[in-house]
C-alpha cells in the first residue's frame, strides 16, 4: 500500500468524570490501532456525553474533515462510540460512507451496516457499560 489512509480517532465516555482514564485508554488503543493497521492519524476528537444525540462537537469535528475529503477511516473503540440508537448510528455510518469513509474498531474491525450484527453488539456493549 503506497499511500496510507487517513484516520481520524474518535473518542466518547458517558460519565462525566474520567475517573479510569477511559478517554485516554480509549484514544492510545485507537492510536496503536492505527499504526498496526498501517492507517495515518490525521485528527482526532472526543466527546462526554451520551450516545443517544449525534449533535456532538468532537462528532461534528470529525463530519467536517470527512465531508472536506480529509480523512478515510473512522477510528472507534466499539460502534455505541458513534451512537447508542441502532437505526441512527447505522443512518451516519451509511452517510459517512457516500463521502468515502469506513469505520473500524479494534474489537469489531470494519464496520459493517448488517442489522443483525449491529443490533447484538450494541446489546452487548450497552450490557458491558452497566456492568
Amino acid at each position: 500500500m503506497n499511500k496510507k489512509n487517513r484516520a481520524w480517532v474518535y473518542c466518547r465516555i458517558d460519565a462525566p468524570e474520567d475517573t479510569h482514564g477511559a478517554l485516554k485508554g480509549q484514544r492510545q488503543q485507537l492510536i496503536d490501532y492505527a499504526d498496526q493497521m498501517g492507517f495515518a492519524v490525521v485528527g482526532s476528537s472526543e466527546d462526554l456525553a451520551n450516545g443517544l444525540s449525534f449533535d456532538r462537537p468532537g462528532l461534528k469535528r470529525f463530519a467536517e474533515a470527512a465531508e472536506s475529503g480529509n480523512v478515510d477511516v473512522l477510528l472507534v473503540h466499539n460502534v455505541s462510540r458513534i451512537g447508542s440508537d441502532t437505526c441512527q448510528t447505522m443512518d451516519y455510518l451509511e452517510r459517512i460512507a457516500q463521502v468515502g469513509v469506513t469505520a473500524y474498531s479494534p474489537l469489531e474491525g470494519k464496520l459493517s451496516f448488517s442489522f443483525q450484527k449491529m443490533v447484538q453488539d450494541m446489546i452487548s456493549y450497552s450490557a458491558m457499560d452497566q456492568q
